[in-house]
């Protein structure tokens, strides 16, 4: 029988195992964020911020619950108002860890203290404009100034060239801080008037920013991982489209045939989108001009906000499925989210480098999709029977798609294989 050999141990608890143990956790847990112009180009999305995504789901269907409930145009309003709120957490959660966050537990714990803060305001979202109002603000405050001692610690480490912009961003935090902060102690109009102000200012503000500050380094370097992040932000939204048709169809007192090919025909309004956004957009990363870029970017707020508010649409389009005419507000809220996806498109396709495409298929991007808008509107306003209005508008959709992949081909482009996608690089 062969005897195994003595296995060589180290101690644990000698003086070079306890320092290397000492210095590894210091590492892991104290390492300062990256400093601005430390931009890792090639960094790939991990899977802790694909788990991130995950929570903003539940926030982003509670709030769309409270628009499927109220479809009118103060319902309208109010969502808006809240999907603002909800991007703009996302959006600062999300450029901090693209940024500056290193891969080590102290990134790790900010975005899980985050995920945590999101999922207790998820729990307030339904009702943020009404009862749970103070509630959704305290909670937004905390994940907000969470937010700010972030971007405080890259500001206190930065280069002193960076101080100028980083100092300005700062004091937009913490007024957004202090802003929401007051919002849950005064009545729930005004409360969602500050709210409004808040999302306004900051569209206003990043614009500005972005288009006017020439600190060498400074500002968002678009990478393909933030492209991706974006594109994945449009694909949770489109998820409430699905939601929307589902819950439509479960909680309908009669599921007829009529009621169920309502609901499939809903379904193919978010994969006209789909299909639309990324062929466009998807996977290419914009023009790195600041005006262009600054419009590529805050034109996903509008084009996500439209894209959940059309899967709250499809509750009461399904849930009218047996009507003769579609209900208005429900005509107007659905094609308006798609005349809004629309307008967002075109603009983001600006910024899109002129190689992206074949020579002159971007100047047909806009007529093309204001053509798509227009009919869009028209349909709506003759209100069809559900089940009609929503296949008008799905086979706008598909038109819009098929036109542009037509002149994509005749202009010298062809589908690439490698990426399995109809709009290659030409």
């Amino acid at each position: 029988m062969r005897v195994p050999k003595r296995l060589n141990v180290v101690a644990i608890g000698g003086d070079g195992a306890r320092e290397r143990v000492r210095g590894g956790l210091r590492r892991w847990f104290r390492s300062p964020p990256r400093r601005h112009g430390e931009v890792v180009y090639t960094r790939e999305v991990s899977f802790l911020e694909l788990f991130y995504d995950l929570v903003y789901v539940v926030v982003v269907g509670r709030a769309a619950v409270h628009l499927a409930v109220h479809v009118d145009w103060r319902g309208a309003a109010d969502f808006a108002v809240v999907f603002g709120l909800i991007w703009l957490a996302w959006f600062n959660g999300t450029f901090w860890h693209e940024l500056h966050a290193r891969e080590d537990g102290r990134s790790r714990l900010y975005i899980f203290l985050q995920m945590g803060l999101i999922a207790l305001l998820a729990v307030f979202a339904g009702d943020a404009t009404g009862a749970d109002g103070p509630s959704f603000a305290i909670t937004y405050a905390i994940l907000f100034g969470l937010f700010t001692w972030q971007w405080y610690v890259v500001h206190r480490i930065d280069d002193p060239q960076y101080r100028p912009a980083t100092t300005r961003y700062l004091l937009g935090m913490v007024a957004t801080v202090i802003a929401v902060s007051v919002s849950a102690v005064v009545g729930d109009s005004v409360r969602t008037s500050i709210w409004a102000v808040c999302v306004v200012a900051w569209v206003i503000g990043g614009l500005a920013l972005m288009s006017t500050d020439r600190t060498p380094g400074f500002g968002v370097r678009v990478t393909a991982s933030i492209v991706e992040r974006l594109g994945l932000f449009t694909i949770i939204v489109l998820g409430e489209v699905v939601v929307g048709v589902v819950g439509g169809i479960s909680d309908s007192g009669d599921r007829t045939a009529l009621t169920i090919a309502t609901g499939m025909v809903g379904l193919t309004i978010g994969m006209g989108i789909w299909w639309n956004y990324f062929d466009l957009l998807g996977r290419r990363v914009p023009d790195q001009r600041v005006r262009v870029l600054a419009g590529w970017l805050f034109s996903h707020l509008p084009l996500t906000m439209a894209i959940a508010a059309s899967g709250a649409a499809m509750v009461s389009l399904v849930e009218h499925a047996t009507d003769g005419r579609t209900p208005a507000g429900t005509a107007w809220l659905l094609a308006g989210s798609v005349v809004v996806v629309l307008a967002a498109l075109t603009l983001a396709a600006r910024a899109l480098p002129v190689d992206a495409f074949p020579p002159g298929m971007t100047t047909h991007v806009a007529p093309t999709c204001a053509l798509a808008a227009a009919l869009t509107l028209v349909i709506s306003a003759v209100r069809p029977a559900p089940i009609v209005l929503g296949g008008s508008i799905a086979g706008v959709l598909a038109l819009t798609w098929f036109w542009l992949f037509v002149v994509f081909l005749a202009l010298g482009g062809g589908p690439d294989p490698t990426e399995d996608r109809a709009f290659g690089d030409g």
